[in-house]
């Protein structure tokens, strides 16, 4: 951009959050109006959303030029929406991406810039704590306790969507063309020189997540299989194992008729617990390289990630 000072633009998914957008809003034009030493910009993403949120926006974009809208022509999901406002973020000096809910919240948007201005190409905000109870909250401990043991290379833990690209990060993230997109784990491995904001995450500003538990288990299952040899090399070890049993059972039977110590007895619970200990083995093998071969179909298709039905706001 032509503008003397840094530009910036924030990109946020939008699924389904009429409730929140009047909040979010106020709060983006507050931070907006006080940082002025950045020309801000905010690029909302409609993934398909069903409610009124798409409506809401354009209204908005008639009195507020600092915001831009691309809608989606379908729900495509949170990762495609990311890839479409990185896609469209310009000629901005830096992008910063974050969730709708307000539990990133836009005052830190400042701090972020402030790392940027210090050098840092890629601003990680790291959630400090979290007011999330229950399932959820309990999940998310979880996966990122297990993740960063599985992943072939160190991703960070307690950071999520929230954080800044520089226009050398943002290109980089351009050119990755896969379609199962796990984004922390994308921003690690673009590299660049990297800085962290610490910050408290809130609870959803109003109204219930979009994202479901089918969503969210999906999400964590793409960041494993994209970054991780792991599941393959445990259905080999599994593999070796059983075999390695299988060897010994078999000269442990071969050397006991050799000596005539042989005992005639049915064996059908063996047999059994053998049928199944081996079946479920070889299931679980075939279901790990079904995920493999599943994404691998999914990439060679080469179907775009995401279909643009309208722009407002980007001229």
């Amino acid at each position: 951009m032509s503008q003397s000072r840094p530009a910036i633009t924030v990109v946020i998914p939008i699924f389904n959050e009429e409730a929140v957008l009047p909040e979010l809003l106020a709060r983006l034009t507050a931070v907006f109006d006080a940082a002025s030493g950045y020309a801000w910009r905010a690029l909302f993403v409609d993934d398909g959303s069903a409610d009124r949120s798409a409506e809401r926006l354009r209204e908005q974009l008639s009195h507020e030029p600092r915001f831009g809208l691309i809608e989606l022509s379908r729900n495509f999901g949170h990762q495609a929406a990311l890839r479409a406002g990185l896609a469209h973020a310009g000629d901005a000096d830096a992008v910063v991406t974050m969730d709708a809910d307000l539990q990133d919240p836009p005052e830190c948007l400042p701090e972020l810039a402030a790392a940027w201005q210090a050098g840092a190409e890629v601003v990680l905000a790291v959630r400090r704590s979290r007011e999330e109870r229950g399932w959820r909250r309990i999940g998310f401990d979880l996966f990122h306790r297990v993740f960063g043991q599985l992943v072939d290379f160190p991703i960070e833990r307690n950071t999520g969507t929230f954080g800044l690209l520089s226009r050398p990060a943002v290109a980089a993230f351009n050119q990755l063309p896969e379609s199962h997109r796990f984004f922390p784990g994308l921003r690690t491995w673009v590299g660049f020189k990297r800085s962290e904001v610490f910050y408290d995450r809130k609870e959803r500003a109003a109204g219930q997540p979009t994202q479901t538990m089918r969503r969210l288990v999906r999400y964590a299952l793409d960041g494993l299989f994209s970054f991780s040899h792991l599941p393959l090399r445990v259905v080999t070890m599994m593999g070796l194992c059983v075999a390695g049993i299988g060897f010994a059972l078999g000269l442990f039977f071969i050397t006991r008729r050799l000596f005539g110590i042989e005992v005639a007895q049915t064996g059908f619970t063996t047999l059994v617990t053998l049928v199944l200990f081996l079946g479920g083995v070889q299931l679980i093998g075939i279901g790990v390289l079904g995920e493999y071969l599943g994404r691998i179909y999914d990439e060679v298709k080469r179907r775009p990630g995401y279909i643009v039905k309208r722009k407002s706001g980007l001229e």
